[in-house]
């Protein structure tokens, strides 16, 4: 998940997004106003419902919702391996911070 400037000025957005390590496809993604453990926990259900697979493993940041109970409970319910990022460190996941850098900062995707 990462902050993403919204179009005007001060408003940010919370863009959540599941990538496919093997294939480096985005399985799964959404947008919200504020970080949320609920949202957080249809969009793992939705990716899942809609590709029909359950990934053996979760990597992800420390953020609020991917620890919350909520989602840590589904992902236990799943049978999921669960491995976080090191505490206060933002670049642990390549894979989601490559994507999030190439969205971020291309000049045809930026908003205004």
């Amino acid at each position: 998940m990462t902050k993403a400037a919204g179009p005007v000025r001060g408003v940010w957005y919370h863009a959540y997004v599941i990538i496919d390590i093997s294939s480096r496809y985005i399985v799964g993604h959404t947008v919200g106003r504020a970080e949320s453990a609920v949202r957080t926990d249809e969009l793992i259900r939705e990716t899942i419902t809609r590709d029909g697979i359950v990934p053996q493993t979760v990597h992800a940041d420390r953020g609020t919702s991917m620890t919350s109970k909520k989602v840590s409970q589904l992902l236990i319910d799943l049978g999921v391996t669960r491995s976080h990022s090191r505490p206060k460190t933002s670049n642990n996941n390549p894979y989601s911070e490559a994507q999030f850098k190439t969205t971020k900062y291309t000049p045809d995707l930026e908003p205004g």
